[in-house]
């Protein structure tokens, strides 16, 4: 599965600790993140990530493989003391428009993982088949 990981500033430490914990689910995926936030999680995993750009264009990057179902799930940590900008907007819309399914803190990211970790999001490999 492809898992796009993105983190506001103040959530990049707490995003590489989620990835730590969970590297032995996440090490079966590809893993595809902004730049940034995917050499935090490479530094504190190992893990191989698929950068795209800083920033907002990352952002638009991202949402771009969202809108195109190249995303099968997103994990963004978001600063909900942060103004939502128009990229973010796009991030979830797209995400709502083609099911995939998304966590925008820890406690939902955690349900997630182990719904991967159980196969309970193989339906998004079916999808890809058709």
């Amino acid at each position: 599965m492809n898992i796009a990981f993105i983190a506001h500033d103040n959530k990049k430490e707490l995003m590489a600790s989620f990835c730590i914990a969970y590297k032995s689910i996440l090490h079966e995926h590809h893993i595809i993140a902004t730049r940034s936030t995917g050499i935090m999680i490479n530094k504190a995993t190992g893990l191989n990530v698929n950068l795209l750009a800083y920033g907002s264009l990352g952002a638009q990057q991202l949402s771009a493989r969202i809108a195109c179902d190249e995303i099968d799930l997103l994990i963004y940590f978001r600063d909900a003391n942060i103004e939502e900008d128009h990229n973010n907007y796009l991030l979830f819309k797209h995400c709502d428009v083609n099911n995939i399914p998304f966590a925008t803190n820890i406690a939902s990211a955690e349900v997630l993982i182990k719904g991967l970790e159980r196969g309970d999001l193989a339906w998004r490999e079916l999808l890809r088949q058709d």
